[in-house]
């Protein structure tokens, strides 16, 4: 191809960057479901956690130290869709090790539902194949949390 017709092709350029404005010292290290938790809910909008459900992710590096939160959907009462692509680029962009998964039962309920059970396992599995660990998923309301990996399910 003539180098000129590239550069008066219309393509789109792909970048990939990460900008991090914490020193590793200060990063959090997250050690089990409960400091995830605290995290979680230090982060989350108190306007909309009893309200719709919201889904997030934990980015983490090799040390379990905390990257980043990213809200990945924001739905309705009773659910919010999950495009593993958009749990995944997030990881991906951050060069994230390792995720915890994290979603709100509006309700207060923190029995995981059967969608539940089936989106952890799918991403547990998207996770395998890019390297990227699951760690946790989590259920999290204003008075606690439900752990997947506590409870055996991850």
């Amino acid at each position: 191809m003539n180098p000129m017709t590239y550069l008066n092709s219309k393509v789109a350029e792909i970048k990939l960057s990460y900008e991090n404005k914490v020193k590793p010292s200060e990063m959090k290290k997250i050690g089990g479901a409960k400091d995830c938790y605290e995290t979680f809910i230090a982060t989350w909008d108190q306007g909309k956690i009893e309200f719709v459900e919201q889904f997030k992710i934990m980015l983490l590096n090799r040390a379990n130290k905390v990257l980043g939160i990213c809200e990945i959907s924001t739905g309705s009462v009773s659910g919010t869709l999950v495009e593993p692509r958009l749990v995944f680029a997030a990881a991906v962009k951050a060069n994230a090790s390792g995720i915890i998964l994290a979603h709100n039962h509006p309700s207060g309920n923190l029995k995981p539902s059967r969608a539940d059970e089936l989106l952890t396992e799918k991403l547990r599995k998207g996770g395998e194949l890019l390297d990227i660990v699951v760690l946790d998923h989590l259920i999290v309301t204003t008075e606690g949390f439900y752990s997947f990996a506590d409870e055996g399910h991850l």
